[in-house]
């Protein structure tokens, strides 16, 4: 797997203004401190919930408390509440620079020009990074490392404010994306918010499914609904605040069904080949690696025995082989004591992957 830099090239940490304070210690906030603290930052932490609190303190991601001056302060609370935890911020640390990490960016930004607070020292931003897991026990402090950070700068903005939360973003490992607030809710919408509904469905059809039926699913279905499993209070709350740019967008998606349907009972309409392949394309214009497009792809299946040291063992000889492993997924087999390694290469390397490997005694297919 190739990296995006060599040893001796990391870049000297960003300048933030410190101390920085970090409200709210979920999956986000505390991974926001671990990143800071790498890095040598002052931060300190506040939240209302003290398990929390405490658990993010203990992990080292800063310290509890709010020290006399504050030079940074991230808002990292659910979207519920996010509006008037900027706007407390903002009057509470009248000479601080005010973010947040929400998910959507309209409704805090509303919120702060309805209170009449100074707007200029609020900047708001989004690291599109997460997981299904949520609360400080899930925070890393690489969670945000190559992931794009969106930051939402408006016009009354200082220009000293949008640079201290693109700072905040490159010392969190992350590559700062400016986009308006109104642009970022329509991509996340059509990126994340719609894919996890989407996963939403697609996993809610399980919950009545008979047993023998569900002992056939495989790594595809781990797929499309891996994202379900997110905290479904959270998510009401980041769909509901962005519910006027998914309206339009499942409006859409109820129309793709209705030609789905159309489809499916008539085998000779052009309507299900046409979604088919709109669906393929789709998957085509993802970006890939380092937002370069995507390049043809294969997988090689390796039967791998479950048992210690046969992924180091498998990962080693992939590595002799020379090729580049651009990803790779673990399926178990519910029969046998074998899992199911999906390791996805260039089309073009895939051959020499598959001869190579076969040569050092492994099961092998294509």
């Amino acid at each position: 797997m190739s990296g995006s830099s060599s040893p001796g090239t990391e870049l000297p940490a960003p300048v933030l203004p410190g101390p920085v304070l970090i409200v709210g210690t979920g999956l986000v906030g505390t991974s926001v401190g671990l990143a800071l603290r790498r890095h040598g930052h002052d931060v300190w932490l506040a939240d209302h919930d003290a398990d929390n609190l405490a658990a993010a303190a203990a992990l080292g991601a800063g310290r509890a408390g709010e020290p006399k001056a504050i030079g940074l302060v991230v808002a990292a609370v659910p979207p519920d509440h996010l509006g008037a935890a900027v706007v407390d911020a903002l009057v509470r640390w009248d000479a601080a620079i005010v973010t947040d990490v929400g998910s959507v960016k309209t409704a805090p930004l509303e919120a702060v020009r309805a209170s009449g607070t100074d707007l200029s020292r609020y900047v708001g931003s989004h690291p599109m990074a997460g997981s299904e897991r949520s609360g400080p026990a899930a925070a890393s402090a690489s969670l945000f490392e190559g992931r794009a950070w969106a930051v939402t700068p408006h016009p009354k903005a200082r220009s000293d404010a949008v640079e201290t939360v693109r700072a905040l973003a490159v010392a969190c490992g992350a590559s700062p994306v400016e986009l308006t607030a109104e642009d970022h809710d329509a991509a996340v919408a059509q990126v994340s918010h719609l894919p996890h509904l989407m996963a939403v469905l697609a996993a809610a059809r399980l919950v009545d499914a008979p047993h023998r039926h569900l002992s056939l699913s495989g790594q595809g279905l781990r797929d499309v609904t891996r994202v379900a499993a997110g905290d479904p209070t959270l998510w009401r709350q980041i769909v509901s605040a962005n519910a006027a740019q998914l309206r339009d967008l499942l409006l859409d998606v109820r129309d793709d069904v209705d030609r789905l349907l159309a489809g499916l009972g008539d085998p000779g309409a052009p309507d299900l080949l046409e979604l088919l392949r709109r669906g393929a394309a789709g998957t085509e214009l993802i970006p890939g690696k380092h937002g370069k497009p995507t390049p043809a792809q294969a997988i090689v299946y390796v039967a791998v025995p479950d048992r210690p040291g046969e992924l180091a063992r498998l990962f080693a000889d992939a590595g002799q082989s020379g090729v580049n492993v651009e990803d790779l997924h673990i399926d178990h087999d519910p029969a046998r004591p074998v899992g199911l390694v999906e390791i996805v290469v260039s089309a073009s390397s895939a051959d020499r992957l598959v001869t190579s490997l076969t040569a050092q005694g492994w099961s092998v297919h294509r």
